[in-house]
Order: structure tokens, then C-alpha cells, then sequence
């Protein structure tokens, strides 16, 4: 089976995405504790991270791979000044497949472009975040019985929020309806409303919830990203305007789920921790059986 990157979600077909969720699936049902051995895996992280490469880690260990790399790009040559294309070529020596994150735009596409071994996205600036969005689909099909017809409430930073961009894309074939719910300022790009346009998928724009909120299969809460702000001062104005609180959902689904990226700041109250709508903490686990799904399947290991 060819081998093949994962920079952006469209670069699996929906069928390849179902698929994907179907191998996690089998991972989390029946682990595999020996598909990797011999496989070499480098994480490259030039951004800090936590869920993302803790959960890259544990789900190559898991399949009995190795792992090499860093976490802090000021303990690699990146620091002498060496390019990124110079790190990737080199890494691609020591490694069957990279995983990486970075804050630029573009840099997985481009990693993905010089090296010789397949390349996974954890992340790129404000653009993409596949795996996230493969978690959150699993996470989506679990709670919900189905992918079809989800009323998908998206609240928060929709501008900067890479996870909440894919997920618009890979969840656009199976007739959802949107909700984005932000300030005017982090409204969701006009690059994905023009996407769902072109796709006829209905959404709707709020800079209020509470009002809709009953009618919610998945709350999708996001942090406002302080780091992608140049200016401190709208980052203060905004941070602090869509807090989910407990007594919020006492009239919505039984079934409704809420969903976050992690990690929260103050978005979500504590006191909708014990809430059995709260799925963000399972969310998190679901990454390692999404993530051993990617990386069985660009490795050609599962089909």
C-alpha cells in the first residue's frame, strides 16, 4: 500500500476518513501492541504542546514503536539557524515517519514536500490540525451514534482556531448544520463560509448562545489563543466573553455533548466537570485511538 502524508483533512477522502474512524475503532477494541516494532517515529515539536505529542507518544508506544525528536526547537540546530528543510532532510535519515508541529502556515505542506518519509500535521499555526479533528469525529460518532445530521455548536475563536477549521471541511459531507458563535473579530474565516457555501452546508453566525443552545448535538468550546494575538489589547476584550457554565445546560439534549480541543483556560466553568455532557477528558483519550489510526494507515500498516 502506498505510503502518504497527512497535512491537511482534505487530504483524505470522506471514505478514507470513515475508515480511519473505523481503525481507531479496532485499536481502542483490540490494541496491537507489536504493529510498530522496528519503526522508528520523530516528533518534531517547534510549538509547545501537550495532549498532541503526549498522545503521538503514547500511541506509537502502544504499537511498540520508537520515539525520537524534541520538544523545544531551542534544544535542536534549529537554534544555530539551521533551516527547516535542512532539519527534515536530515530527520528523514533517522526516522520511518514525522510527526510535526510548527507555527507557521504552510510549514507541514512544506516539510511534507522535501521529506522522504510521510508526514503527519499536528499543527501548523492557524491553519490545520487533521489528527484533532479525526479525535473529535470519533469522539462525534461515539456520543452520537452517527456522523449524519449534527447540529454542531462552534463557540469561541473561530479565526485562529485550526482545529475548528478542519473540522468544518471533514464534517461537510454529512449534511451538519453549524452554529458559530464569537465576537465579530474571531468570526470564523470567510474562506470556510465560502467552502460551505459552495457545499450548500447550512450555518448559522451568533455572537450569542444561550438563547439556542437546547437545540445543540455537540457544544464545540474553544479557547480564545492568546499567542495568535498581536495585539494584547483585543486579546483582554475577548477572552472573557463566552464562559460555559454548568446551570447553562440544564435545558439542553440528553445526549448533547460538549466538546473542547484543550487546553481550556476559563471557557469552561469547573462545576461542568462531573456533568455527564462533559466529554472533553474522554475527547483527549480518544486522540490516542484516532492518532494510532493515522499512523497505522499512512504507514500502510493498516488499510
Amino acid at each position: 500500500m502506498e505510503r502518504k502524508s497527512l497535512i491537511s483533512i482534505t487530504d483524505f477522502s470522506t471514505e478514507e476518513i470513515v475508515r480511519i474512524l473505523e481503525i481507531a475503532n479496532e485499536f481502542e477494541n483490540n490494541p496491537q501492541p507489536h504493529l510498530l516494532d522496528g519503526k522508528v517515529v520523530a516528533t518534531l515539536f517547534f510549538e509547545p504542546s501537550t495532549r498532541t505529542r503526549l498522545s503521538f507518544e503514547s500511541a506509537i508506544n502502544r504499537m511498540g514503536g520508537r520515539v525520537i525528536g524534541f520538544s523545544d526547537p531551542n534544544i535542536s540546530s534549529v537554534s544555530k539557524g539551521e533551516t527547516l528543510k535542512d532539519t527534515i532532510r536530515i530527520v528523514s535519515n533517522y526516522c520511518d515517519l514525522i510527526v510535526m508541529r510548527h507555527p507557521l502556515e504552510g510549514s507541514s505542506r512544506y516539510a511534507s514536500e522535501v521529506a522522504t518519509v510521510p508526514v503527519i500535521n499536528a499543527g501548523d499555526g492557524a491553519n490545520q490540525h487533521p489528527t484533532q479533528t479525526l479525535l473529535d469525529m470519533y469522539s462525534i460518532k461515539k456520543t452520537q451514534g452517527r456522523l449524519d445530521n449534527i447540529n454542531i455548536f462552534m463557540v469561541g475563536d473561530l479565526k485562529y482556531g485550526r482545529t475548528v477549521h478542519s473540522l468544518v471541511q471533514a464534517m461537510s459531507p454529512f449534511n451538519p448544520t453549524f452554529n458559530f458563535i464569537s465576537h465579530p473579530k474571531l468570526r470564523m474565516p470567510q474562506e470556510y463560509l465560502d467552502f460551505l457555501d459552495e457545499k450548500k452546508v447550512k450555518y448559522y453566525e451568533h455572537e450569542q448562545f444561550t438563547n439556542i443552545i437546547s437545540e445543540a448535538d455537540i457544544i464545540y468550546m474553544t479557547r480564545v489563543q492568546r499567542e495568535r494575538f498581536q495585539d494584547l489589547m483585543e486579546y483582554e476584550k475577548t477572552k472573557d466573553l463566552y464562559i460555559l457554565h454548568n446551570a447553562m445546560l440544564e435545558n439542553t439534549k440528553p445526549t448533547m455533548k460538549i466538546l473542547h480541543p484543550l487546553p481550556r483556560v476559563n471557557e469552561i466553568s469547573q462545576d461542568v466537570d462531573p456533568n455527564p455532557k462533559a466529554y472533553y477528558f474522554e475527547q483527549a483519550l480518544n486522540g490516542v485511538f484516532a492518532r494510532q489510526a493515522v499512523i497505522s494507515y499512512v504507514l500502510g500498516l493498516k488499510k
